[in-house]
């Protein structure tokens, strides 16, 4: 070592630096849960996260979780969705559904053209972007230049705090020859209106309302085929180095979101292990602690989020670690990762279904969580990402020989 030279720090590597900012934004969620459990009655009342909430996600920076590091976002594997949205999804589910969506969708972006990125990035590195992926719900036609746009969507989860929205569309020709095509394309809220359509039962505080297109002009560039989010190079991982950006988009959509009904079933099995533990019967004064059918229920119901658990993580990791390799995964395994998405929540749903049907007459309480619990499981349950009998059915055809039902895959 030259005279007067500091002696040199050790550099972290690159999995030890990811490792530290996933620990970062684990702990920074975690430090939100006491705040929005509080708020989680004003939430469903405001049918959409509070200011202040949206406020708690941005500082935190946990809608740019998956956002580029070359934009100053988190860059983090996609497990971490998974993660958080668990954790946020023990206090309050709407809130988790949200962060969950709004922060996959940072991650879609940089797939997209990097013109796209530059436009939306450009103006606002934490801009949110809503969505709606119901491809017939839309109808474009191509022009010169780009497409012309014309649909009305529902289910855009956080709209009304979003400067974006990507909107899934059916493409048609006038040559039938030419068949159809599914794309993606992204409007500024200018083009977009809003409709305030979200009375619901469950998930009360996404808002997620309907948006409605009225004939616009969406450049090129502003769009990506479904095709080209399947697994392999996409239009931004030119810019965006990490695999993460190579990932299969909708073959892995159910777990954007299933981590929020794994968050809510262990809200509900750890609060009602915690009432079971003081709980006399009403009926012969005996405690509840001490019955065990009690016991039975909470060895089911955890076994059951545990399993869910393995599930969602597994297949995140093990996508990421396909896509580093730069596997481009097959139909058969494109399809598991749909029937495990599915599965995993079904298995949720039934372990709050059945907690909920333990607990008695309490549950009928509105000043309580658990009917929220049970509305949100259900909502959670009833996306068509979650619909066992569509992954399911998909899966045994590719199984079998058969070809693949889902277009988007």
């Amino acid at each position: 070592m030259a005279p007067g030279q500091e002696p040199s720090m050790s550099q972290p590597t690159r999995q030890e630096a990811g490792e530290r900012a996933y620990e970062a934004v684990i702990e920074k969620a975690r430090a939100l849960l006491p705040r929005l459990r509080e708020r989680a009655a004003r939430t469903e009342e405001l049918r959409h996260l509070p200011p202040e909430t949206e406020k708690d996600l941005h500082d935190a920076g946990l809608f740019r979780m998956l956002q580029p590091v070359r934009i100053g976002g988190g860059e983090l594997d996609y497990v971490a969705l998974v993660d958080c949205a668990e954790l946020l999804g023990r206090a309050d589910a709407s809130v988790a559904w949200n962060l969950a969506n709004l922060a996959s969708h940072h991650w879609m972006l940089g797939m997209f053209e990097p013109k796209a990125q530059d436009l939306v990035w450009g103006r606002d590195p934490g801009a949110l972007i809503a969505s709606s992926f119901i491809f017939p719900a839309g109808r474009a036609t191509r022009v010169e230049g780009g497409y012309r746009l014309h649909g009305s969507w529902p289910f855009s989860s956080g709209v009304a705090s979003c400067e974006w929205n990507m909107l899934a569309s059916v493409v048609y020709s006038d040559d039938e020859a030419d068949g159809i095509q599914y794309r993606i394309f992204l409007l500024p809220k200018a083009d977009y209106k809003v409709l305030d359509t979200w009375n619901v039962t469950g998930l009360r505080g996404t808002g997620s309302c309907d948006v409605e297109v009225r004939d616009v002009f969406v450049a090129d560039h502003m769009t990506v085929a479904v095709g080209d989010l399947a697994g392999g190079p996409t239009p931004g991982s030119k810019v965006n180095l990490n695999p993460l950006y190579k990932l299969p988009v909708f073959s892995l959509f159910p777990y954007v979101l299933s981590g929020v009904a794994l968050g809510n079933a262990q809200a509900c099995l750890d609060d009602y292990v915690e009432v079971a533990r003081h709980r006399i019967s009403t009926y012969n004064r005996a405690k509840l602690s001490d019955f065990q059918s009690t016991q039975i229920k909470i060895a089911e119901a955890s076994a059951k989020i545990d399993a869910a658990r393995l599930i969602m993580r597994s297949a995140c990791l093990n996508a990421m670690e396909e896509a580093r390799r730069g596997h481009i995964p097959d139909m058969a395994t494109k399809t598991r990762y749909r029937r495990d998405g599915a599965f995993s929540v079904n298995s949720c749903t039934d372990a709050v279904s059945m907690l909920f049907a333990a607990s008695g007459a309490r549950g009928l309480f509105t000043s309580g969580v658990l009917q929220r619990q049970f509305r949100d499981a259900h909502a959670i349950n009833s996306h068509l990402a979650f619909n066992f009998d569509a992954a399911g059915t998909n899966y045994g055809r590719v199984a079998l020989g058969l070809p693949s039902e889902n277009l988007t895959l």
